[in-house]
């Protein structure tokens, strides 16, 4: 998944472009989300994108030095950056129709008899995102979640690629994708994971590609990576990753728009060096301790009395997009305002702070998005909206 938005419901109260003509800081308790802007970049990562903004680079060249080093941190054939992981899926899968070295890259939308043409996906993880892949004019072949109903769709002709949709807001209980790699190796069909949300854990670099086998695994640089929000990142097996350099810009092929930079060259590859070298551990412990503060902090709003204003602040796991830290969860008492209700009472204050709605009654905080000493200007707004 690309935007943990797309699946959790929206931030309610959210009408307005964040920050535009509003000098309120923004607290982000929500999640690595595109429409606030991602994550945060590092020192590190941002001193790397101003040192390459200074000189000038042979830029296919840089592509592949940067690839290649990608591919050697994270234990792929190789690797490249993408303008953004949906724009990953759309080169990975144009990549898929044509091959490594494309005779023609004007071949999209109209795909020509002679190259496949459809992409097979679970029905249950039909999303918008596959709107990336269906813009280059191919069929998408949904199937059931079964072996007879994956191999009756691969048998069908023409077809490019499994699409596959990491974490734990796409569920497809009966098949793993270790299965689903299995049934399409025997016809030779590669299969692609969408994996844009799944860092933490690091692992998850080489878990998808070398662990279950999948021919290339899409991350997005501005979530958990940390890096250039307009970045991300296709690893994976070196045929399918020539593919989606040839088809990227500075080629005059579909994904001539979806140029990188040399300034997201050096800050991708930065913000990769810099994850694999957390120490993912106190990370992950990090981010418990947030929770357990909030549960703590929120308490007494749940316990002081029959009139709380809170029926339960409990931790839930994993979050939104499947990661493996915990959240708080709030549910509101019957008779309060409503989840949407108070995600906008908080998004209306000062600081705003955005976080996901989880129910009709509930919301959730999320420690991951929030700079160092954030969560207690959080816990301060939560206490803030419910006096109010």
């Amino acid at each position: 998944m690309t935007d943990a938005m797309s699946s959790a419901p929206l931030i309610a109260g959210m009408t307005d472009t964040p920050g535009g003509g509003d000098t309120r800081s923004i607290l982000n308790a929500a999640a690595t989300l595109t429409r606030l802007g991602g994550s945060l970049m590092a020192p590190e990562v941002i001193a790397a994108m101003a040192d390459a903004a200074t000189r000038y680079v042979d830029l296919p060249a840089e592509y592949e030095r940067v690839g290649a080093r990608l591919a050697e941190l994270t234990g792929n054939e190789d690797a490249t950056v993408t303008a953004g992981a949906a724009a990953a899926l759309t080169l990975t899968v144009a990549s898929a129709i044509t091959g490594p070295t494309p005779v023609d890259l004007k071949v999209f939308p109209w795909v020509p008899a002679h190259l496949p043409d459809r992409v097979v996906m679970l029905a249950a993880q039909r999303n918008e995102y596959d709107y990336a892949v269906e813009m280059l004019g191919v069929t998408i072949v949904e199937v059931q979640a079964t072996a007879p109903s994956l191999r009756a769709a691969l048998a069908g002709g023409r077809v490019a690629c499994v699409l596959w949709f990491a974490g734990t807001q796409y569920p497809a209980a009966g098949l793993t994708l270790s299965d689903i790699v299995a049934i399409a190796d025997d016809k030779g069909i590669p299969v692609i994971v969408d994996a844009a949300a799944q860092v933490p854990s690091i692992s998850s670099f080489s878990d998808y590609t070398d662990g279950a086998g999948a021919a290339a695994a899409i991350f997005s640089g501005g979530k958990g990576i940390g890096g250039p929000q307009t970045t991300g990142f296709v690893l994976g097996r070196a045929d399918l990753v020539a593919g989606v350099r040839a088809h990227a810009s500075p080629h005059h092929g579909v994904g001539r728009g979806m140029k990188v930079g040399k300034e997201e060259l050096a800050g991708a590859l930065a913000a990769i060096e810099r994850v694999m070298a957390l120490d993912e551990t106190e990370l992950l412990a990090g981010y418990e301790r947030v929770v357990e503060g909030w549960i703590t902090g929120l308490g007494d709003l749940a316990n002081s009395s029959t009139a709380a204003p809170l029926d339960s602040v409990e931790r839930t796991y994993p979050s939104e997009a499947g990661q493996p830290h915990g959240r708080a969860e709030l549910t509101v008492a019957p008779g309060g305002p409503s989840g949407e209700q108070l995600a906008a009472l908080l998004w209306e204050g000062d600081p705003r702070v955005a976080v996901l709605v989880t129910g009709e009654r509930s919301i959730a905080l999320n420690p991951q998005p929030l700079q160092p000493g954030g969560e207690i200007a959080v816990l301060a707004a939560v206490r803030a909206a419910f006096g109010r």
